[in-house]
């Protein structure tokens, strides 16, 4: 249900009415990304909240758009943006 739409104040003798439009607030990272120093071979992971859940997310190292692969997951959860580094190595820094 939505709350846009024509409202009106009817007296009888008079009309009064007024357009309302709602527009979404737009998404915020609510917990920005911590840096992180790790061992080379573990995992690890980096992890950001946001303001709404079900965000269309990207995720990038250096300006280069990262994908789901053997290398990295990419998760969801929520409002809680998930992205492990798997088997990390100094070319990950």
């Amino acid at each position: 249900k939505t709350d846009a739409g024509l409202y009106t104040c009817d007296i009888g003798t008079d009309v009064a009415k007024s357009k309302v439009s709602v527009q979404e607030k737009p998404t915020e990272v609510t917990k920005q990304l911590e840096d992180k120093t790790s061992p080379a071979g573990q995992d690890i992971s980096l992890s950001c909240e946001l303001s709404k859940a079900d965000v269309n997310i990207r995720w990038y190292k250096d300006g280069k758009a990262i994908r789901k692969s053997q290398k990295y997951d990419l998760q969801q959860e929520g409002t809680r943006a998930i992205l492990t580094i798997r088997d990390s190595t100094v070319k990950d820094s």
